[in-house]
């Protein structure tokens, strides 16, 4: 069975951890879109070791599962081979064994992370509220084509160094005439980093769309891993306080090569309550007591950049939204330990907006960042629900959270997150 996992709201939901937990059973583990502005924390029992990947898929530390990079991900050779060497100091090999990588995918240039740094702060109070790590412009420079640069140039480096001369001039006379920037990048510093990644990275580089098609062929069970959240997805998202990819379960194919109907299961990760990064539009949050403890009791800030998550209660408006247009069969809700010791819960169930219910979610800011929530209200708990290992065991105020929220959605919770580790991750039954 084919499995993607995707986050159904604004990213940070968890998905590293149910992807560890079902590389298990999984013959490849595969990253499909997005860059080094993600981040996936996973936690292993056997040494309580924690572990931040930002390129990397989750299933890389199981250490006997080939791992994929698809063309849909935007690669900064220098984030990822200082992930590999991070992690080799901690006892995980990655080499072309466990580790491929697309020669398809466009890499992240340093002029791709000044732009960034440019743009943001010429764009002021308006800024996005992007990670500043190059990501918009590398997928800009896809689009654009003739300043794009993909992994498949590294292994033509005389082809390469053209290149790189060529975008890193116009560069340098575009942040000139339209910054003022009076730092122009050096192109033979660039390229003398390019031939480093090279180095590193050459024996990864194959072409990963007929790897994949072979591996559907031959019945291997193929895990896939997304970025970010559906709310942030380019098209389908709260744009433009979105990232710079599909990012929603839509955005498979394309990322991969693989058509949709490869994929026999689609399982959505959520939070028990809402967080987002930046800027945007936010319905349900809850800038008060309530999502400052939150965030201090889910520990929420971002695990690539540090920044606070800003947070608010369960909205399964947005949530909805995302599992109609991913085509979600399942959802795994995470951090239902963080709710402990709040008197009442609240679930976004409707949004109001100038008196009218809305039947959808809107897809206009102005819409957006003006509604408002209709609330169901349910009892809350005090218990530590990080020591119970099985869904019995939890308190009926949670049991009954959980089966509200899924009871909304119209499809079922299979599992339940009640701290960080891999066993706290409970099976939810059901009849």
């Amino acid at each position: 069975m084919n499995t993607c996992v995707v986050g159904l709201q604004w990213g940070d939901e968890g998905k590293g951890k149910i992807v560890d937990i079902l590389s298990e059973s999984a013959d490849m583990v595969i990253r499909y879109s997005g860059g080094a502005n993600a981040g996936h924390t996973v936690v292993r029992e056997d040494n309580e070791a924690k572990f931040a990947l930002h390129l990397l898929p989750s299933g890389i530390l199981r250490g006997n599962i080939p791992c994929v990079i698809t063309n849909g991900v935007v690669l900064d050779a220098e984030v990822l081979i200082n992930e590999i060497a991070g992690l080799k100091d901690r006892g995980i090999e990655v080499s072309e064994k466990n580790l491929l990588i697309s020669g398809r995918a466009h890499m992240v240039m340093e002029y791709h992370k000044k732009y960034d740094r440019l743009s943001e702060a010429a764009l002021g109070k308006g800024k996005i509220g992007t990670t500043v790590r190059g990501i918009g412009p590398c997928y800009s420079d896809k689009v654009t084509r003739m300043t794009a640069i993909r992994v498949a140039d590294l292994l033509d480096l005389d082809v390469l160094r053209e290149k790189v001369f060529r975008i890193v001039e116009l560069k340098n006379k575009i942040f000139t005439a339209v910054y003022n920037d009076t730092e122009p990048l050096d192109p033979q510093q660039i390229f003398d980093k390019c031939r480093l990644w090279a180095d590193h990275i050459r024996p990864m580089i194959t072409d990963t769309t007929y790897l994949l098609h072979k591996a559907w062929a031959q019945g291997k069970n193929m895990l896939f891993e997304g970025a970010q959240g559906t709310l942030l997805d380019l098209d389908h998202g709260t744009f433009p306080y979105v990232t710079s990819s599909n990012s929603s379960a839509v955005g498979l194919p394309a990322a991969t090569g693989l058509p949709a109907k490869a994929i026999d299961r689609y399982i959505g990760v959520v939070k028990s309550y809402t967080t987002r990064v930046g800027g945007g539009p936010f319905p349900s949050e809850q800038d008060n007591k309530v999502g400052d403890t939150i965030r201090e009791q889910g520990h929420e800030y971002g695990t690539t950049t540090g920044r606070p998550r800003r947070c608010g209660w369960f909205d399964a408006v947005c949530v909805g939204y995302a599992v109609k247009i991913g085509g979600i069969d399942e959802v795994v809700m995470q951090h239902l330990d963080t709710l402990h010791g709040l008197e009442e819960l609240k679930v976004c169930v409707s949004y109001h907006h100038k008196g009218k219910k809305l039947d959808f979610f809107p897809a206009e800011e102005v819409v957006l960042k003006d509604v408002e929530c209709e609330y169901v209200t349910l009892k809350g708990y005090n218990d530590n629900l990080r020591e119970m290992t099985s869904y019995s065991d939890l308190p009926e105020a949670v049991k009954t959270y959980v089966k509200t929220v899924e009871d909304i959605l119209g499809i079922p919770i299979t599992m339940v997150g009640v701290g960080p580790g891999r066993a706290q991750t409970l099976s939810v039954p059901h009849t």
